[in-house]
């Protein structure tokens, strides 16, 4: 049984990571139902916590249905990652996570994120900082380092986890690859393999179906494995991975029927959760990958990215449904 503090997450869990403009309450849900044993939040700025920015507040919205679920921050000063800690645990969230992976400059090159890699003293002295103001249990997402002369994760994760983490989530990638080439799942294994560690260690980057899944636990031992992108317009890659492991079996993929009732909860749970314009916008960026590989399908994408009105939205994805499924009874 995984476990991070007290918290159960079964014996193989599989976590959504935490994307910024992605990982919403609508979305949240629909991976949930979907398998995912463990979800997080985007991230939220310590600064935006600490200077009651609104939008930094509104990420902080967690409900009962997505237990258990972690809080991620980021940020690079030691007094607000403390203040901001405290405005999280009032939340009651079951875990609070530290960025230490984001790569984008807006965050890397102020020293928050992926930045401390580059600074990995001072990396420690926070999250001990964050662990000692704090009751709940603290993890860590981060990546092997900054470049590949500078990959430090097998040192980093030891001093991470002298100073009180739980759990630690990496990504097979350095901060200067991106999102670039393929996630080097060897030092994830080399951090799990290390006799020190006895903290859970989840593995994170291109884990886009069962069978990379399976061989990825099978080949690095990780305790778990964290998806993220290839959950976006896709929650069932969750019960796929898991009914792959316990029959060896792969399911087929979702119909155009349960893709657009997908499409339909995660409009209006986007709807109820930001308001009708923002939550109609923010939905544009789903469509696309909710439909992927459907034939001739731009024109009904044009319309729903360009749509405001939810009653025609709902109607072009009714659409949708009644077209494509007589396709797929016709084949």
């Amino acid at each position: 049984m995984v476990k991070i503090g007290n918290i159960e997450l079964g014996e193989f869990p599989l976590l959504l990571a935490p994307m910024e403009d992605v990982s919403d309450p609508p979305f949240r849900k629909l991976c949930k139902e979907q398998g995912a044993d463990m979800v997080y939040t985007e991230f939220i700025s310590a600064d935006g916590l600490v200077h009651d920015a609104i939008n930094s507040f509104k990420k902080l919205d967690i409900f009962d249905y997505e237990r258990p679920i972690g809080i991620q921050y980021f940020g690079g000063q030691l007094e607000n990652l403390i203040e901001a800690a405290e405005i999280i645990e009032a939340k009651n969230p079951d875990v609070i996570d530290i960025n230490f992976g984001c790569p984008v400059a807006k965050v890397a090159c102020r020293m928050a994120g992926a930045g401390l890699l580059r600074d990995v003293p001072l990396m420690v002295k926070l999250t001990e900082a964050v662990v000692k103001s704090t009751n709940k249990p603290v993890t860590v997402k981060t990546r092997l380092g900054w470049d590949d002369s500078t990959i430090n994760i097998v040192d980093v994760a030891e001093r991470l986890q002298d100073v009180g983490i739980q759990a630690l989530s990496i990504h097979g990638r350095t901060r200067v690859q991106m999102y670039k080439g393929e996630a080097d799942w060897s030092w994830i294994g080399r951090v799990k393999e290390n006799p020190r560690m006895h903290i859970p260690i989840f593995g994170n980057g291109d884990v886009d179906t069962p069978q990379r899944a399976i061989e990825n636990r099978q080949r690095y031992g990780v305790d778990g494995i964290m998806i993220g992108r290839a959950s976006i317009g896709y929650p069932w890659v969750f019960r796929e991975i898991k009914h792959f492991m316990a029959t060896g079996e792969l399911l087929p993929p979702p119909d155009v029927a349960e893709r657009v009732r997908a499409a339909r909860q995660h409009l209006t749970d986007s709807i109820a959760w930001k308001g009708q314009k923002l939550g109609v916008l923010e939905m544009r960026r789903h469509y696309t990958p909710y439909f992927r590989g459907l034939p001739n399908i731009k024109p009904y994408r044009m319309r729903l990215v360009t749509e405001m009105e939810p009653a025609v939205l709902f109607g072009v994805l009714d659409e949708i449904s009644a077209v494509y499924s007589e396709m797929e009874l016709a084949v």
